[in-house]
């Protein structure tokens, strides 16, 4: 289906509530004391049953549910909640993807049996490091013998695909400690892995003490050596770059992220969630209380915009280059019913002559030195 009527085939639910909130975190998270959870459930039910009123969904493809924590909830609240969604996205395909997102040491056999039961397929652990010293200077309250242990529960529970995030550029941490972690992430044979570098973000612990030069964090040239070795690796281990980020073994790359990657229109409900529909992206209330009364009325939009095709198109550019294959002229004719060649001619031959793009059979891709400076490569697209 051409933009802008592409119907939504991916499901993006956010479950705000955590144990504890980490020195990097900007994500819309609240602790989990004193929350009123089940309310909140409540209101996400009155978002669904709006939202499926308003845009009716066909086949889904991919759910992803994420955070905060969504397995702070107990096994009856996880039960409750993947019924919810069940009742109003009831169609799926036969290889439906669920993700549910993870903290290390909250997944018990009985909220995994509820998870197996609702639907769940495939969960990622938030494990960031192996090394406890760095844990605990990013404010994780999980060590690394809870990670391994989490993994066990959740095969022994059936869960198949598996994947974790490791974090690096981290304060104090160097190309050994990285290494080390790389050992024992890799001994742990998952499907999947993804893999961050850590930015600043206002409204963070990590902003305050960067402010006041009490941030010991590595040099460039250090980062850039950490995400070398990475890549070095998780390629030598088997697993596909499919991402600048994401790594997996053949036919477990995140379907729901290549949903985004691609440009494709997805359902956004809960707190601070965003959607992107029929040619209109809208951001929800991020607060619980102010997100709950509001469901009560309507939709709890804090913001809804309209995306003109040019917009559109500049989106399918930025996010499918960080693919590593690449985008593909036919999927944007797919879309926009013209060429990328002809709306970008001026910015992809500047990155073709800078060496950062090169040309694949039906595209581009990002060259080796491309992946480094994607942000460079994007920009160019931005409002040319």
């Amino acid at each position: 289906m051409t933009w802008p009527e592409m119907t939504p085939e991916s499901v993006y639910l956010h479950i705000p509530f955590c144990t504890n909130k980490c020195h990097y975190c900007d994500f819309n998270s609240y602790v989990l004391k004193g929350q009123p959870v089940m309310d909140y459930l409540d209101a996400m039910e009155r978002e669904m049953e709006r939202t499926v009123r308003a845009i009716p969904p066909g086949r889904i493809r991919t759910f992803f549910v994420g955070g905060g924590t969504p397995t702070v909830l107990t096994p009856e609240q996880m039960e409750s909640f993947l019924k919810r969604v069940a009742a109003y996205f009831p169609d799926r395909t036969e290889d439906v993807e669920f993700t549910m997102e993870a903290n290390p040491g909250t997944v018990d056999p009985d909220k995994l049996a509820a998870m197996k039961e609702g639907g769940v397929n495939r969960v990622s652990f938030g494990a960031q490091s192996f090394d406890n010293a760095l844990l605990e200077r990013i404010g994780r309250i999980h060590e690394a013998d809870d990670v391994i242990r989490s993994i066990e529960n959740a095969r022994a529970a059936g869960f198949e695909n598996l994947s974790i995030d490791l974090m690096f550029g981290l304060p104090g941490q160097t190309l050994e400690i990285l290494d080390r972690s790389l050992d024992t992430a890799l001994s742990l044979d998952l499907r999947h892995y993804s893999i961050y570098g850590l930015k600043v973000e206002e409204n963070t612990l990590f902003h305050t003490l960067y402010m006041r030069d009490r941030l010991p964090l590595p040099a460039e040239e250090e980062e850039a050596a950490m995400f070398g070795r990475i890549m070095e690796r998780l390629g030598a281990a088997g697993y596909e770059q499919y991402e600048i980020s994401n790594f997996a073994k053949p036919g477990y790359a995140s379907q729901h992220n290549c949903a985004y990657w691609e440009n494709r229109a997805y359902y956004g409900i809960g707190a601070g969630s965003h959607g992107y529909a029929r040619g209109e992206r809208h951001m929800n209330i991020k607060g619980v209380n102010p997100y709950i009364e509001a469901s009560k009325e309507r939709l709890p939009r804090l913001e809804t915009s309209s995306v003109s095709k040019r917009e559109a198109m500049e989106d399918f550019m930025m996010v499918g280059l960080r693919k590593l294959a690449g985008i593909r002229d036919v999927d944007f004719r797919a879309q926009f019913g013209e060429s990328f060649r002809d709306v970008f001619r001026s910015a992809i031959s500047k990155e073709e002559t800078l060496g950062r793009l090169v040309a694949t059979e039906d595209g581009y891709r990002l060259s080796d030195q491309g992946i480094f400076l994607g942000n460079e490569v994007f920009a160019e697209f931005i409002g040319e």
